[in-house]
């Protein structure tokens, strides 16, 4: 597959599961975003910058990847992105809060079907379904040390808008990028 035209989107069907279960969620990066915090005088700082590494490094998805189908029955929305009837991809959605806000908790492609433009056909099924539904904001959740995703979600559009230290499992730092639409 190197057309993205053979990419379709589609909402996730139970026989899907097992399948996107099954798909490698590791990803290698050559760089972090590194948090930097200071402390002066009662007053707080944060930055972040993108630090490269002396090799790359593979980051395991943040999720437990056995209980991904018990999250995934609480989610407001799911897209699979296939070819033929080959899974590529797929994308969960949670509606969030009364500030109209949809949340992209999984943006997953199978290692071997990366870079082909996948991820971008499921964002762009994910927005165009919470513009239906009247959304504001779409907000994508991504750890600090997969800088691939980040330069991704900066690509499409989406503008860094905050982190939270030691949010996952593992105690890894999130790093939230926003999108308002239309």
């Amino acid at each position: 597959m190197n057309d993205m035209s053979e990419i379709k989107v589609r909402p996730t069907i139970a026989t899907d599961l097992n399948k996107l279960v099954a798909f490698d969620h590791t990803t290698t990066s050559e760089a972090v975003w590194q948090l930097e915090v200071r402390r002066d005088n009662g007053q707080v700082a944060t930055t972040f910058r993108e630090v490269r590494l002396p090799r790359s490094i593979s980051i395991q998805y943040p999720h437990d990847q056995f209980s991904l189908p018990d999250d995934w029955v609480k989610r407001s929305m799911m897209f699979t992105a296939l070819n033929a009837a080959d899974p590529l991809g797929y994308i969960s959605l949670l509606e969030r809060g009364s500030a109209s806000t949809v949340w992209v908790l999984d943006l997953v492609v199978d290692v071997p079907k990366r870079r082909l433009g996948v991820a971008s056909a499921l964002l762009a099924a994910g927005q165009a379904w919470a513009e239906s539904r009247s959304h504001r904001r779409f907000i994508l959740e991504l750890q600090s040390k997969n800088v691939p995703a980040i330069r991704f979600a900066q690509k499409s559009g989406f503008d860094f808008c905050g982190y939270n230290d030691q949010y996952y499992l593992n105690k890894d730092v999130a790093l939230f990028f926003a999108k308002t639409l239309k």
